[in-house]
């Protein structure tokens, strides 16, 4: 792999790292990457860390003060002085490679960074580079663990402003993931560094094919055309298989059976809510390491021989499959148990309605009163950007009931 001072750690393997790094005239690999916060605190623990070598110094964008916690900073006070060395460096790295497929955006929903200025970026992003892709890992608002109490009005204010804007949106929620700490890696008291390597870990599946050859490579075009049935249904369900502790691995099989039908389990999955209660639009399974095709179509099969895994009338075969040759790779010192296959599922299910509606209540609670309100107001907003977003989020709820209306429902085809 890449060392921590992007020096290659072993020249000889046959991994294509131009993928995602860029390789200067010493040999020396830098990431294709851009790093933004509205406060310097954050990026100088990169800017003094281990990998503090790796990173270019101009792809590491602060600015001095911070959005604390509100949309409206974010996306139109201090969001705006910013935006244009961000996307200028944004579109040199473009630049820079030789045919770049699109992007990858990782915040969170409920800061004001991460909602505020993420959205006004998707929103530069789409004008600047309409045809490439977006995807979107966004940290979704647990329903339990909260670190701000305005989270709801930046989550229906971000998710109103990107709807249109983002491609697909991978939903990871905190509480999901600490769970999975909890119960299958035993950690009791996890920190974000635990939470950071299991969300690494679906990334790096969801990027395999573009790193590694395989027997049916994925490509990020793919994940757009088979899990979005419609525009603006576009918020996939991640869950990974193993994820298990060094002390577990070595009792278990880890057969490709086993691992399809822990994807398929609530406990397993990155945001709280009950697939069983819905039904999938569609499934993507991005299988790596030392896996067969035949294998893999008989765990489906079996798959859809479930009483709890239902699809939707409309979508008949549902399973789109990925396999990669190289097996997954832990984090030194990181607690998960290597693996010699492992799977990452990205499924379009309408159980995720239960997550919006939860975040709806919330924002209801708090606007009904009016509370906070005047601290977005005074930043520059209207109020009426609150009521209009709220009546998008309800606009989606809306969709996703649609989804699973029975009978042949002839208006739904209209508008496309």
């Amino acid at each position: 792999g890449i060392n921590p001072d992007g020096s290659c750690g072993n020249p000889e393997s046959d991994a294509d790292y131009t993928a995602f790094y860029q390789e200067t005239g010493k040999g020396k690999y830098v990431p294709r990457s851009v790093f933004l916060d509205l406060e310097p605190s954050v990026i100088d623990e990169i800017r003094t860390g281990p990998y503090r070598q790796l990173f270019h110094p101009e792809s590491m964008i602060t600015g001095k003060e911070d959005a604390a916690n509100n949309f409206a900073r974010g996306h139109y006070t201090i969001g705006k002085e910013v935006l244009d060395r961000v996307v200028d460096k944004v579109r040199k790295e473009a630049e820079n490679a030789s045919s770049p497929q699109g992007f990858f955006i990782f915040h969170s929903f409920g800061g004001g960074t991460g909602s505020g200025f993420a959205s006004l970026l998707q929103e530069r992003l789409s004008l600047e580079f309409a045809k490439k892709n977006k995807l979107d890992f966004a940290i979704y608002p647990a329903p339990q663990t909260s670190t701000a109490v305005v989270e709801p009005y930046n989550s229906v204010l971000t998710t109103h402003s990107a709807m249109d804007h983002s491609d697909v949106t991978f939903l990871v929620d905190n509480d999901a993931v600490f769970n999975i700490c909890k119960n299958n890696l035993d950690i009791q008291h996890s920190s974000y560094k635990e939470l950071n390597q299991l969300i690494a870990q679906v990334v790096s599946s969801v990027t395999a094919s573009l790193r590694f050859e395989g027997a049916l490579n994925v490509d990020l075009n793919e994940f757009q055309t088979n899990l979005v049935p419609y525009p603006r249904i576009h918020f996939p369900l991640v869950t990974y298989a193993p994820v298990i502790s060094a002390a577990k691995s070595g009792h278990e099989r880890h057969s490709v059976p086993e691992l399809t039908a822990q994807c398929f389990e609530p406990n397993n999955q990155m945001v709280v809510c009950d697939p069983r209660t819905g039904k999938y639009m569609a499934c993507v399974l991005l299988y790596r390491g030392d896996t067969v095709a035949k294998d893999i179509n008989s765990a489906i099969q079996t798959m859809k021989t479930k009483r709890s895994i239902q699809f939707v009338e409309w979508c008949p075969t549902g399973f789109k499959v990925g396999i990669n040759n190289a097996p997954m790779t832990v984090v030194p010192g990181s607690s998960q148990a290597k693996a010699p296959r492992s799977v990452c599922m990205l499924s379009n299910t309408t159980a995720i309605v239960e997550a919006w509606s939860r975040l709806d209540h919330k924002f209801d609670l708090m606007y009904n009163k009016r509370a906070f309100v005047h601290w977005y107001v005074g930043e520059g907003m209207e109020e009426g950007e609150f009521s209009e977003a709220r009546e998008d989020l309800a606009a989606l709820e809306a969709d996703y009931a649609e989804m699973t209306a029975e009978g042949d429902n002839d208006d739904a085809g209209d508008e496309y």
